[in-house]
Formats: C-alpha cells, structure tokens, sequence
C-alpha cells in the first residue's frame, strides 16, 4: 500500500465528519417532532400518488399482524438514530409512502441493487416498496419496453418535476464520449440520461458500489472511464448508499426519512447517511471478542475457523469500514459475510476493489478510529494489534487503562 493511499484512508476514517452525535439534545429532538409532526399532517392532505394500494390491508394479505409491523417501526426508528418516541410517526409514514414519487435508473451494473430490493425484508418491505411506495419508473421491474418504457419515464419526470427521489444503480462510463454506454432508440449516454432525469429531481440517491464511487467497473484499469453519480451531478443534493450490494433497509430507511421530514438525512464527507455508515463493522462485529484476545484464524479450515475466531489475519477489512451490516445482516436479519466465515472485503468504501478486495490485513495501514469514550480505549488496543498482531489480553488491559487516563486528561 503507497504512502499516499494510506495518508488517503487515514484522513477518511478520522475525519470530523465520520462521527455521529446520536444525542442531539431534548430541544433537537423536541423541533424535529414538531417539523415531522407538520409534514406528516401534510402529507397526508394528499392523496396517493398512482399508486392507491392500501397499506393496512397489503400487510394483512402477506399475513402479518400490526404488532409484527410496530416492532419493525420500533427497529427502524433506532436505525434512523430517533429517540423511541418517534416510533409511532416512522410507522405513519411508512403508511404513506405512497405520497413520494420514486423514479428509478439502472446504468452500469449486474442489477444486484434490484435483486437485493425485491429480497428486503420486513415486515415484507419489498411488498411495501413495489407495492405501497408509488415507484414510477424502473426499467428492469416494470412490464413496458421500448418506446412505451421511454414514454413512461418522459411523463413520470414531467408531472412529478421536483418532487422525485431518483435513484441511480451503476456506475457511468466517460470513456468515448460515453459511448460505452446508452439507452434508448436514440443511443442517449448514461451520462446525458442521468444528468437529464437528474435536474427535475428533489434529490438523487446513489445506491451501490458502482453508483456511489465507480464500483468494480472502476477498478484498475477502468477501461471505461467509469465514475460514480456525485462525480457527475452538481448542483443537486446527492446521497450515497454504497456497498456491494446495497442493504435495501438502508435504501428504505432513505425514503422514510425524506418522507418523515421532507429532507435527506446527515451526511458524512461521502455523502454517506450517517444513520447507516457512521458504524464500523469492527465495532459491532460477534468475532470482536476474539480479536481483542488475540485469536484468529491463521488460514482457511484451522481450528481458528472451527471456532469462529477473529479473521483479520486472513484479510478481513472490518476495521477499515464503515457500514451497519454487522447490525441489521442480509436476508431478514439471518446472516451477512462474516457470520459464515468470510470476511469483510470493504465494498461500502472507495475504490474497495482496488484498495480491500484481497485476502491480507492490512496491517500498516494505522488507521485511528473515529469514535471516542470506551470504544476508544478498544480501538486503541485494536490498533496496535494492527502493527503488532498477537498481544495478549493482559496488555489490553493495561492499554486500555492508559486510554482511559488520556480520556481523563480531555485528549480528544
């Protein structure tokens, strides 16, 4: 790993703006119910978009029962970093929707955002998503092609002008004026079809590896001059859901928060919804515990392996990235990567193929965790395990005693 690319990841990680404040303050809180409370009113005034499928009675058809769908609005809330007072408003606005257009492009990629969305869970989010969320345009799920397809969209963009989330799955080719890529009888670039859908739109939301910084198709040697959504649209609120794929409750939990509050969520400095990214796997991983006693596996089907211990020896890149799927896992909740014994290769991050994607730790990479209080004096141990892998618990202990005496003094 070069100097530069380490200097690179280290600002990443350490940044001012990779921390989250999960306590704002009773007055925060206490405006931001009253701003929900107004929009919600609003909202519904109106009346459903095209889409007039009944909430209530669509989870009733998939067989689930109210208190299935509270203890999910109890979920999401705390996903959504609100306190549990807002419960009963997050679970209102999933009612609703229906009242927020959603235009969808595909550009280049394997579709695996799209598959990951119809696999969402619940309480049956894909239903509440192609069912109750008034989806406007999706070229792979819907049943029109052609000219009929573009037609939709020109209509789609036309009367809900500055009112539509558009999200965006793949990355888009610069390469040749572009010409990697088009669409359409006329050969439009992705590039000038994005830009095009993109201007009418409330906010773009990137979703994927390959829409938010380029993904694989960007990977050296990027034979299509291939670049993410925010290297394109300016001007534009524009919010990143990377990861490979993207985990559709925080596509979700995206939508929800715009319809809660008529706004995005915080950002971090790439444009990452801090509700989902301000966590590092490392952080909440179920091998941590290992880890911090200095087990690993050494090498694929040890007795490390049997035993579930640690894989950062065998190249895994949780404590390099930041994302919550360590928390909330793939395929309703039962697992993710490293729970079956692979580990994280990175893909939430920047050029992870190029950077992550390869099975060694990264152990010069020295990177100093955002987060403060008690997880600090871990991260401290932690990171010296990254130069020195294999000190034993009894100096842990002692590292993190003298954290905790540097917490005491103030040092930040």
């Amino acid at each position: 790993m070069s100097m530069d690319k380490q200097e690179s990841v280290k600002k990443l990680f350490t940044s001012q703006s990779a921390k989250v404040d999960t306590n704002k303050g009773d007055t925060y809180y206490d405006e931001l119910y009253i701003k929900c409370r107004a929009r919600l009113d609003d909202l519904k005034k109106l009346k459903p978009l095209n889409n007039r499928l009944d909430f209530t009675e669509s989870i009733e058809d998939e067989g689930l029962e109210r208190r299935d769908f509270l203890k999910w609005a109890s979920a999401t809330t705390a996903m959504l970093m609100l306190p549990a007072s807002f419960t009963p408003l997050v679970a209102e606005a999933a009612v609703m929707m229906n009242r927020v257009p959603v235009i969808w492009l595909e550009l280049q990629d394997c579709a695996g955002n799209s598959e990951a969305l119809l696999r969402s869970d619940g309480p049956q989010i894909d239903e509440i998503i192609l069912d109750i969320i008034s989806l406007e345009f999706h070229e792979t799920l819907q049943a029109a092609s052609g000219h009929q397809a573009e037609k939709q969209m020109e209509e789609a963009v036309e009367h809900f002008k500055g009112k539509y989330l558009l999200f965006v799955e793949g990355s888009i080719p610069m390469g040749m004026n572009g010409q990697y890529g088009t669409i359409g009888a006329h050969a439009e670039t992705f590039h000038d079809h994005l830009l095009r859908v993109a201007a009418d739109a409330a906010a773009v939301v990137a979703v994927g590896s390959c829409a938010t910084y380029g993904g694989i198709p960007a990977a050296a040697p990027n034979p299509t001059d291939a670049v993410g959504v925010m290297d394109v649209v300016k001007g534009k609120p524009v919010i990143n859901i990377p990861a490979c794929p993207a985990n559709p409750s925080n596509m979700v939990g995206v939508i929800l928060h715009y319809v809660l509050t008529g706004s995005i969520p915080e950002l971090d400095s790439l444009l990452r919804p801090k509700f989902a990214f301000g966590y590092r796997i490392h952080d909440n991983c179920e091998r941590r515990a290992h880890f911090d006693a200095g087990e690993y596996v050494e090498e694929w089907g040890d007795e490390g392996a049997k035993n579930n211990f640690c894989l950062y020896k065998v190249g895994c890149k949780g404590p390099m990235t930041f994302n919550n799927c360590s928390i909330i896992r793939y395929n309703e909740g039962v697992n993710w990567p490293i729970g079956v014994g692979r580990g994280c290769i990175g893909c939430s991050e920047p050029d992870f193929w190029d950077k992550y994607a390869y099975e060694r730790p990264m152990s010069d990479a020295n990177i100093k965790a955002p987060t403060g209080g008690v997880e600090k004096t871990v991260d401290e141990f932690g990171l010296g395990l990254l130069t020195a892998a294999g000190i034993g618990i009894g100096i842990h202990a002692a590292a993190s005693a003298v954290a905790g005496k540097r917490v005491d003094k103030g040092e930040e």
